[in-house]
């Protein structure tokens, strides 16, 4: 066998030269975009080689929302002929051009809570959240439900569905890193609270339902490992009594109070009686 290499080498591409003549015809590019006012084309930007004889003008573009565009024309001209011709004459976004967000499909554009009574959000066919109802699941809770064919539920939750919807569940504002949740002690865990109610299937390894009334996430799925100051745990310290100190009267210090005498009553001075009687 001999060698199969290459026989043949490639052609060098040869890059394009700037063509002077269609670089000077700047003010006939200019002259190219009719569909504005002319005070609309501002100051010459620069030329770009397309190709042989065939190069991009670039002009400002001053026309109001359009900050950061530009005005591009192409001209050319056939060989050994100085009569420069427009191709194409287009509006373009420049390096600093205010654009509008790039499209999204309804679907993507979709937000918790954008969905408002009377609302119809439909699903489509090959979501790949759900499956029938009909297959069998690798969670038992589904099973229990789901998996006899016209009683259960027409599509449940597929395996990704739920670690979707798991990691979503953890990482929001019901999950450990909530602020709710590390301003809460260390030992406040909702999965050591009384209020936590365990969700059923394999999602009640790390997920349940707070049941305080009192709490924010009262009627909302938390994870095991979110907290906050309202555990069933967090009780009041009952205050020490403390023995009741017996009354100290102080003596050194009298006060001199008048006193009115009744009637009958012996005034200072006046000689005592007996107490013998005749």
């Amino acid at each position: 066998m001999g060698n199969n290499g290459l026989v043949t080498r490639p052609a060098s591409a040869r890059a394009a030269r700037l063509d002077q003549v269609c670089a000077a015809a700047v003010e006939v590019a200019r002259a190219g975009v009719t569909e504005v006012d002319p005070d609309d084309v501002g100051d010459h930007l620069q030329v770009m080689v397309e190709g042989d004889r065939l190069v991009t003008h670039y002009f400002e573009c001053r026309l109001a929302g359009y900050r950061g565009w530009r005005w591009a024309v192409t001209v050319t001209r056939v060989p050994r002929s100085r009569n420069v011709t427009i191709c194409e004459t287009v509006l373009l976004p420049g390096p600093d051009a205010l654009l509008a967000p790039g499209w999204l499909p309804w679907q993507e554009r979709l937000k918790p809570g954008d969905l408002g009574p009377g609302d119809l959000l439909p699903t489509p066919p090959d979501d790949e959240r759900l499956q029938p109802g009909y297959l069998l699941s690798d969670d038992p809770a589904v099973e229990e439900t789901a998996w006899e064919l016209g009683l259960g539920r027409p599509r449940v939750l597929s395996r990704e569905g739920r670690i979707e919807a798991a990691q979503r569940w953890y990482d929001g504002d019901h999950g450990p890193s909530a602020p709710i949740s590390t301003a809460a002690p260390a030992t406040a865990r909702c999965g050591s609270c009384g209020f936590y109610l365990p969700l059923a299937g394999k999602l009640r390894q790390c997920f349940g339902v707070c049941g305080n009334f009192y709490a924010p996430d009262d009627g909302r799925v938390v994870s095991a490992d979110h907290g906050c100051g309202a555990h069933s745990e967090t009780l009041v310290e009952t205050e020490t009594a403390v023995d009741e100190m017996p009354t100290v009267y102080d003596d050194s210090t009298v006060e001199p109070m008048s006193v009115s005498h009744p009637s009958g009553a012996v005034e200072p001075g006046e000689p005592t009686e007996s107490y013998d009687h005749s």
